[in-house]
């Protein structure tokens, strides 16, 4: 596979073309804060509204996640991901034009939907690649990506600057001449045109194979009673975590007490609505009016754990990456540009922890404890990083010594952490196949709930080198507890190394061709 990937041919095109969408989709909705300073500078905004701003920022991305995971299953990923890049464009103008704080939050708002398009990708890579190759190519779909947010950081104030000679520009205190608005205005139109090549360039499946849909994409199809009450519990702190952002929105006044009320309310609301969509999916079982033969069960406890593992890896990561500079800033005396030179070797790692972590899952013969040592080499690598500034005091303070060491602490804790996110995704396709969209969606938005907790549990600590501390013990204890659930509880998923995913065999008689069809078609074909 790997001499293959240089080419740009069959399942390589696709993968290729996929990978950009999502990173494309990532420079979209990262491109606040290279030019947060500008836009905060342009408006006279104070602190609390430009944090209220990036709180936007991933408001929506949660429910978004689990709707796109919905829609891709019932629509196929070509359609679902050309749509939401096209749609891009739509807030990305928006926001460009914003003339007051309010549309600058609403704006935002519509943006963050399209964080979710990370979701699509992941069924559209499963499509093209067998079980046995799953875990590298969804390793690099999602860390190749991913690379897009590091893209944005490095890329968008060199953009809005040479920029400048168009009408806009706005000269930031102490900084260079900016033309913010047409940088993110620019880069919406820039996805929404790779949105129309991607649509008129790839295809859902391979010659010949059938796209599987579940019978109906209104809710998630569990196989047992037990499993339904689960996923309801587990559907929980995904409105939680809005409501946990709606307080937030409170405390910087951007929400009234009567406004915060009715949000509560809402989601409340939301979440009845989403338990009943499952219910109607699943009545005739709930009903004993259907039952599952045990070859086409699954364990929903697979997924919950999946959402853990995501919580810890990609929501820690969301988390570290928003505060590591300013953690670099206070703990070593560096100045704003060096420590944010410093942090993004976090984020850097991207480019081959994620597609390792994944090779690591294809080629270790066991995706279960794949998963489990990853997350336990992540919990005590977040736990080394709280001991930083115990070392740099045990070694007289933060000299050029102590810098390099936390870098390489810092990388080496991210390879664990991006290489645990390439391992949970290459587990996800291989829980129920039909309903892949669905779970690849929770899973998804259970990051961004694990980012809102971490944060806002950050939010509430003291500042200094305590506060840092215990941020990174919390994140280390709780990667560990979900290490633990990998290593006794995660079961291997069937068919983790096969040639074919579950319910397809090889047809080689279909009008000459080679074909790959369900089981019961090929049947018939034969």
């Amino acid at each position: 596979m790997l001499t293959e990937l240089l080419s740009f041919r069959g399942r390589y095109k696709i993968l290729h073309m996929t990978w950009f969408a999502f990173f494309l989709s990532f420079v979209v909705w990262f491109n606040l804060a290279p030019l947060a300073t500008a836009i905060k500078a342009d408006f006279g905004l104070d602190e609390g509204q430009i944090r209220t701003i990036a709180i936007c920022n991933v408001a929506l991305t949660v429910p978004a996640r689990v709707i796109i995971g919905m829609l891709l299953d019932k629509y196929g990923p070509r359609l679902t991901y050309s749509l939401l890049l096209m749609y891009a464009a739509i807030p990305c103008l928006a926001f460009a034009a914003a003339q007051n704080f309010g549309q600058l939050v609403a704006a935002r708002l519509a943006l963050s939907i399209v964080g979710a398009g990370f979701v699509i990708g992941i069924r559209m890579t499963a499509e093209w690649f067998p079980p046995k190759e799953i875990g590298l190519a969804e390793g690099i779909y999602g860390g190749w990506g991913n690379f897009g947010s590091a893209f944005s950081a490095f890329t968008l104030v060199a953009v809005a600057s040479f920029l400048s000679f168009f009408p806009g520009a706005f000269p930031v205190p102490d900084g260079p001449l900016l033309n913010w608005r047409l940088a993110i205005a620019g880069t919406g139109i820039i996805a929404a045109l790779y949105g129309i090549l991607y649509y008129f360039s790839v295809q859902d499946t391979p010659p010949g194979k059938v796209y599987q849909r579940p019978a109906s994409a209104r809710g998630m199809e569990v196989t047992t009673v037990r499993d339904f009450w689960f996923l309801m519990l587990m559907n929980v702190p995904l409105s939680g975590i809005l409501m946990v952002l709606a307080w937030r929105l409170q405390k910087v006044g951007f929400l009234s007490p009567s406004a915060f009320t009715i949000s509560i309310l809402a989601l409340i609301g939301l979440y009845l609505f989403q338990a009943y969509n499952c219910w109607v999916v699943n009545k005739d079982l709930l009903a004993g009016r259907k039952q599952y033969p045990a070859e086409d069960r699954y364990a929903f406890k697979q997924v919950a754990i999946l959402e853990l593992t995501y919580i810890v890896n990609f929501g820690s990561e969301l988390a570290v990456v928003s505060m590591l500079p300013a953690f670099f800033e206070g703990t070593f005396g560096l100045s704003k540009a060096l420590a944010g030179m410093l942090a993004a070797s976090y984020a850097f790692m991207n480019l081959f922890a994620r597609p390792g972590g994944g090779l690591i899952s294809d080629k270790l013969g066991s995706r279960k404890m794949t998963m489990g040592i990853l997350t336990l080499c992540m919990g005590i690598g977040y736990l080394v990083m709280s001991s930083i500034p115990s070392i740099r005091d045990s070694l007289g303070g933060g000299g050029s010594f102590m810098v390099v060491l936390a870098v390489i602490l810092t990388m080496a804790c991210s390879f664990f952490v991006q290489a645990g996110e390439g391992s949970t995704f290459a587990i996800v396709p291989l829980v129920k196949r039909r309903i892949t969209g669905q779970i690849a969606g929770n899973v998804g938005a259970y990051g961004n709930v694990g980012a809102v907790a971490y944060l806002t549990l950050y939010s509430l600590l003291p500042e200094g080198d305590i506060g840092n501390s215990i941020f990174f013990q919390t994140l280390g204890i709780a990667s560990l507890i979900v290490a633990f659930l990998c290593f006794f509880i995660l079961k291997e998923p069937k068919g983790s190394f096969a040639e074919f995913h579950e319910g397809e065999k090889e047809v080689v008689a279909v009008h000459g061709h080679p074909s790959i069809l369900p089981d019961d078609q090929s049947a018939r074909i034969l």
